[in-house]
């Protein structure tokens, strides 16, 4: 069977972002309480970024560093997302035209909450395990925005505002996939999937989002236990504190990370609260570095916590990394592979921790001015001028950086620029 699994990718948290102590002081919130949900900073999208700049941003530097012939390898684009901007046209369309990709390309759009990343790997891994067309690759682009709007209050889905604000963040994650998986060589066949109807977490509106917060917990728990259990029986000689030396999870807020690593530990391995502290700052922590950063980016979370590991751990030997990625409504799935030294040295050319040292810090007067003003490029909009001077300031810190923005939407047809 031929090697598959990650070439290479690439995270991008937006160009501006709002330090989350700030907002809790600003909300009067409990910071001693806040502290536990293990978050710094979210990324606050611009009125003239959506899914489609995120998801371009996310996947240049990676398609920049192809040649010629590699790029008119890309055979199959799938988008992820729960944030599309129109019912039938997919956002893969803009993502494949603005990258300047080869038109004998498979390009479509799918969604299964924060699992649709997942599904899209798997769905690409697949693609190259076929062999239908050797040698050509595959670009997943998971993509998602927040734009702190809920829907009209219910009995029982009612997003807590307090919670929801602090934690929702945006950004996208560029994954090339390949038989050359210089970066993470997927364990084929090693897979525990999970699923089930289940009402936790919904966007029932374009605009909208709910969620009943604490079924979404319980839910992500349950899963995380069933579908390790599944990749257990699937795969011989398994255990949770031992067969990875490193554990990456989709990350809503890393408190919720911490308490799922805590219960599996204690599950699966007897462990007592003397050894889970120190296992979890040893394997599950360096996935955690890039997430604290950027907020829950949905889809893209599973990703930022894997790019986040390869980057901060230690690969003087290669070494397994377990991945959990959770949807709500719900669906699941445990899966597994092999990083590497050169894979983190390659990986170092995206110089992600450079792109977060260099967002805009929003205070919290400019964000309620953009909160206030969210709905400004609702989804269905038919016409409208973006305007870059909104907050000059965030865009001087990235002009010559070559990043694409919304300019227009013109009978629903929208228009991108390079800055």
């Amino acid at each position: 069977m031929i090697s598959v699994g990650i070439e290479a990718m690439n995270v991008f948290g937006g160009i501006a972002f709002l330090d989350v102590m700030q907002l809790a002081k600003h909300r009067n919130m409990d910071t001693s309480r806040f502290e536990n949900l293990l978050i710094k900073e979210k990324t606050v999208a611009m009125p003239y970024e959506d899914p489609i700049t995120y998801g371009v941003n996310a996947a240049k530097p990676l398609i920049d560093l192809l040649s010629d012939t590699d790029k008119d390898r890309i055979e199959l684009l799938i988008t992820c997302t729960e944030s599309g901007v129109d019912f039938g046209k997919s956002i893969s369309t803009y993502i494949h035209h603005y990258l300047g990709l080869n038109r004998n390309c498979r390009l479509f759009e799918m969604k299964n909450a924060c699992y649709s990343g997942t599904a899209g790997l798997q769905m690409a891994v697949n693609f190259i395990l076929s062999q239908t067309s050797p040698g050509a690759k595959a670009l997943v682009v998971v993509t998602d925005i927040s734009r702190f709007t809920l829907a009209e209050s219910g009995d029982v889905l009612n997003m807590d505002w307090a919670f929801a604000e602090p934690t929702s963040g945006a950004g996208a994650a560029a994954i090339l996939v390949s038989d050359t998986p210089y970066v993470f060589q997927v364990d084929v066949g090693a897979n525990g999937y999970y699923g089930y109807e289940v009402m936790d977490t919904c966007r029932p509106t374009p605009d909208g989002e709910v969620g009943d917060a604490d079924l979404g917990f319980m839910s992500y728990l349950d899963c995380c236990e069933r579908s390790f259990l599944e990749y257990q029986n699937r795969v011989n000689d398994v255990n949770y504190r031992d067969t990875f030396e490193y554990l990456s999870f989709h990350t809503p807020f890393g408190g919720m990370v911490k308490s799922a690593h805590r219960a599996m530990m204690r599950k699966m391995a007897q462990a007592s609260p003397r050894e889970i502290e120190p296992d979890f700052q040893k394997r599950v922590a360096p996935g955690l570095i890039y997430c604290q950063r950027v907020g829950n980016m949905m889809g893209g979370s599973m990703f930022m916590s894997l790019a986040s590991t390869i980057d901060h751990g230690s690969y003087d030997l290669p070494k397994r990394i377990g991945c959990f990625s959770y949807g709500s409504g719900c669906c699941s799935e445990f899966y597994s592979g092999i990083a590497s030294a050169r894979g983190q040295q390659l990986q170092s050319r995206f110089r992600i921790e450079e792109q977060l040292n260099g967002r805009y810090s929003l205070n919290i007067q400019e964000y309620e001015a953009l909160l206030a003003e969210s709905s400004a490029v609702k989804f269905g909009t038919r016409n409208t001028k973006l305007e870059f001077d909104r907050i000059p300031a965030v865009m001087d810190s990235c002009k010559g950086k070559g990043l694409l923005f919304l300019q227009e939407i013109k009978e629903f047809h929208r228009q991108y620029s390079w800055i």
